[in-house]
């Protein structure tokens, strides 16, 4: 005699089966509640104090960038946008050329010339000020007499105004009344024109540049030497490891993913460094220290025509490249193991 011994469906098991979580019954015929209702469901007061941020930056930083790119495919410029002469009225007559102002741009020997300097400028700027910051912040993370004096008087440069310490290092720079070569005269040097000579504005402005920036490297690498455990530095020590070797092998592993995170940052900052440039030199002598950014203005705002849709190509050109070098560095960063 044969005997079914296939377990039997209990109504309420099935019935209890069909709940889907929170104990909501799904109906024959009818879709599953989505992740983006549940999530608003769940988390409506989250999204409710998100939103006003992200209104007023997609207005700000959204609309800006849309607007820009959309400029960017057109033949935009002072001549043809819509604008008001007194009581006239005169609509705007620019068209849509495509990617004609890139084309035109990539073809162009100003802007690999540009390119060249900027990137010049950025790594040098960036690789200094964090050379010098990481050493100031060993130094100052050592106990000393009078150290919160020091580190007070180091972070000054990050409290002042870029534009006012900017105009500060212009009166030092003057040829003929700057205290440098006032300095130098009086040890019988003679007078350098630090704006004026194409090579000399180049090293000042990444000289004031590097001022700038050291105190933000400062505060954010000694926050990272001081979470690395002071154990492991007696460890090593008591082991018979020389100071380099204790900087090489725990210091500098210690201070990886600050120093990945500061150096992303401050390429960023560099790169689109638009007051130093303009307000040290406005990218003379000639246009020897002209980096992207600043050329982008003064095709805008200073040349004549002002060519709006040649600047905005210009600055999705810039914005490209800055998000390749983010995507490339963080790619670099998850091979050697760091998770960002």
């Amino acid at each position: 005699m044969a005997v079914d011994t296939s377990p039997a469906m209990d109504p309420a098991a099935g019935a209890k089966g069909a709940r889907g979580r929170g104990g909501r019954v799904h109906k024959p015929g009818t879709p599953p509640p989505r992740r983006i209702r549940n999530a608003l469901a769940r988390h409506w007061y989250a999204w409710a104090m998100v939103a006003p941020v992200v209104l007023v930056i997609g207005l700000i930083i959204g609309y800006p960038l849309v607007r820009g790119v959309y400029l960017s495919l057109t033949d935009a410029n002072e001549a043809n946008v819509e604008r008001t002469i007194g009581i006239n009225h005169i609509p705007a007559t620019y068209k849509t050329v495509g990617l004609d102002n890139f084309r035109a741009i990539l073809k162009d020997q100003v802007f690999w010339d540009r390119l060249s300097w900027t990137v010049t400028w950025t790594v040098s700027c960036v690789a200094l000020t964090f050379a010098i910051g990481l050493g100031l912040a060993v130094l100052l993370n050592r106990r000393f007499a009078g150290r919160t004096l020091y580190r007070s008087l180091l972070i000054l440069p990050w409290a002042v105004p870029a534009f006012v310490s900017v105009f500060a290092w212009r009166l030092l720079y003057n040829e003929k009344n700057g205290i440098l070569n006032k300095v130098l005269h009086g040890g019988g040097i003679d007078a350098v024109p630090w704006l004026n000579d194409p090579t000399m504005a180049k090293v000042s402005v990444i000289a004031v540049n590097i001022w700038l920036g050291v105190p933000f490297m400062l505060v954010a690498l000694l926050g990272g030497l001081q979470s690395i455990p002071g154990e492991l530095y007696e460890a090593a020590e008591m082991d018979g490891a020389s100071p380099w070797q204790r900087f090489r092998h725990i210091t500098l592993p210690g201070l990886r993913s600050v120093s990945s995170t500061v150096i992303l940052l401050s390429t960023i900052w560099t790169f689109n460094m638009f007051p130093v440039i303009f307000l040290l030199t406005r990218g003379g002598p000639g246009d020897s220290t002209e980096i992207l950014v600043t050329y982008a203005y003064r095709l805008s705002f200073v040349n004549s025509p002002r060519d709006f849709a040649g600047a905005s190509a210009w600055g999705v050109l810039i914005l490209l490249i800055l998000m390749l070098f983010a995507v490339i560095y963080r790619r670099s960063l998850r091979k050697q193991g760091e998770v960002w």
